[in-house]
């Protein structure tokens, strides 16, 4: 499951959806009804990719800890967010026994579940993939070695000097004074000049 173009917003309920970035924030389309908003840089947003749980010893990711949430409920709606912050914490310490509980908050514990159950009707709640296992040592060097021998090395790239983009001083025009006036560099050879 992507996280990266699902976003939740302080101070909004729900989730949204990024449909854009614009050079002060982003807009986004509410899953709830469909309504776009602009979100600003000011504004206090996380996509769900960066959101973690805290457990005695790391941090664990939230789409890990959705995917433990669909396999308990066997892939059917989770507990109702509304439910007494008791019985919420419960049924989290099923899924995830060792959460810290020190620093996840009965209203974080709230909002995953509502977030679970949001991602569900839409359908977004697929299996984490596996991360990619790195290869020992001495195969990667036994690899380097058969490869690196009949390769080229990549040229080195080149490096321009920046230029003026004033065009007036590119073509060697006089720069205009906004009231029409042209403005002359003033050069001093050092004479005293009188009127004689």
């Amino acid at each position: 499951m992507d996280l990266n173009e699902i976003i939740t917003i302080s101070g909004k309920k729900g989730l949204f959806k990024l449909v854009t970035k614009t050079r002060t924030g982003m807009v986004v389309e509410s899953f709830e009804d469909g309504r776009r908003l602009p979100v600003f840089v000011t504004d206090r947003s996380s996509t769900l990719e960066d959101i973690s749980i805290f457990t005695e010893d790391k941090e664990v990711p939230l789409k890990d800890v959705l995917w433990k949430i669909h396999e308990k409920t066997g892939g059917k709606p989770g507990p109702d967010p509304k439910s007494p912050p008791g019985t919420l914490r419960e049924i989290f310490e099923e899924i995830l026994p060792d959460y810290d509980q020190d620093r996840v908050y009965p209203s974080d514990i709230k909002k995953v579940f509502t977030w679970y159950n949001i991602l569900l009707e839409k359908e977004l709640i697929t299996k984490p993939e596996e991360p990619e296992k790195e290869e020992p040592a001495a195969d990667a060097e036994e690899k380097k070695g058969e490869k690196g021998k009949g390769e080229k090395k990549p040229a080195a790239k080149k490096t321009t000097k920046p230029t003026s983009t004033n065009k007036s001083a590119k073509a060697g025009k006089k720069e205009q004074k906004p009231d029409g006036a042209s403005s002359k560099p003033v050069k001093d050879k050092g004479k005293n000049t009188k009127n004689k």
